[in-house]
């Protein structure tokens, strides 16, 4: 008996889990913390408020996503089964829930640690929400270009958060996430151009074709690398992060030429995009590394 009452209020709860995409949250988490010890050092206590500020500001944005692409979500395959397209969520209650998780994170961040880092942090969610979901995704294959810079927003926040300002390397971190968005996402595009092509969303390889995209992801990455290495050549960070970053660098570029070769690329762009995560994950780890042992 108990088993049968508690079942769907779990089910409920997965549901609002799967509103957030914890999954996707776990990288922009790495992206929000990581840059507060590179900033200082920080409490334990402002790194939980920004920790659950932050959770709760892109599980928000998430939610709202959710809703405004409920359509197109019913036409894609990876998408089909999401709270709403499945129906075990009404369109309303997701809205509802993603701006009352955008709102707490607003006041959390607001009071606990500085205006500035809500504001960066509220500024992030309008813009994945209204610049990207609304605007650019059905509209042009730049979409995941421009709106890729919602999430940027991450290392601004976290470095607000102790210093109180955006300094030079803050807006480093930004260029460097903005940059490795489309290598990263597109190498997920190529793989995906039915679902895209089903709901009607221009991704670059149904609107430029897969030659195009894969060149323009070696352009990106031609910008990127540099943009990595350019913290230690105005002594931000040191020695062990240029060693790392160059690894990883080197090993990003291997996987786009692996995709970028004619024949057989579609294993090379999974094994891209899944390499692409750990590739940022580890280059902000990193960047704390070299940080605490310079102190």
């Amino acid at each position: 008996m108990t088993h049968v009452a508690t079942s769907p209020a779990r089910s409920f709860v997965r549901d609002l889990v799967a509103l957030t995409k914890p999954r996707i949250i776990s990288l922009l988490l790495v992206t929000t913390i990581a840059p507060m010890f590179v900033a200082g050092t920080p409490s334990w206590s402002l790194v939980l408020v920004v920790f659950t500020g932050g959770y709760l500001m892109a599980g928000g944005a998430n939610a709202v996503n959710m809703y405004l692409d409920r359509d197109i979500d019913d036409r894609m395959a990876r998408t089909r089964l999401r709270p709403i397209p499945s129906g075990r969520l009404a369109a309303r209650e997701v809205l509802v829930f993603g701006i009352l998780l955008a709102t707490t994170a607003t006041y959390l961040l607001a009071h606990f640690a500085n205006v500035l880092s809500a504001a960066l942090a509220l500024a992030g969610f309008y813009f994945y929400v209204f610049v990207y979901t609304r605007w650019l995704k059905r509209r042009t294959p730049q979409n995941i270009v421009i709106g890729g810079a919602a999430g940027a927003f991450p290392p601004l926040v976290g470095w607000a958060a102790v210093t109180g300002r955006v300094d030079l390397l803050a807006l480093y971190l930004f260029l460097i996430i903005f940059y490795w968005t489309p290598p990263h996402f597109w190498a997920l595009a190529l793989l995906k151009q039915r679902d895209y092509d089903r709901a009607g969303v221009p991704m670059a390889p149904l609107v430029w074709g897969e030659r195009e995209t894969i060149n323009q992801m070696l352009a990106y990455t031609a910008i990127l690398v540099p943009l990595t290495l350019l913290p230690v050549a105005f002594g931000a960070l040191g020695l062990l992060y240029l060693g790392a970053a160059a690894i990883l660098d080197a090993a990003l570029i291997a996987g786009v030429m692996k995709v970028a070769r004619r024949g057989q690329w579609m294993p090379a762009a999974w094994s891209l995009y899944k390499f692409s995560l750990l590739y940022l994950a580890l280059l902000f780890a990193a960047m704390v590394a070299d940080r605490l042992l310079a102190r």
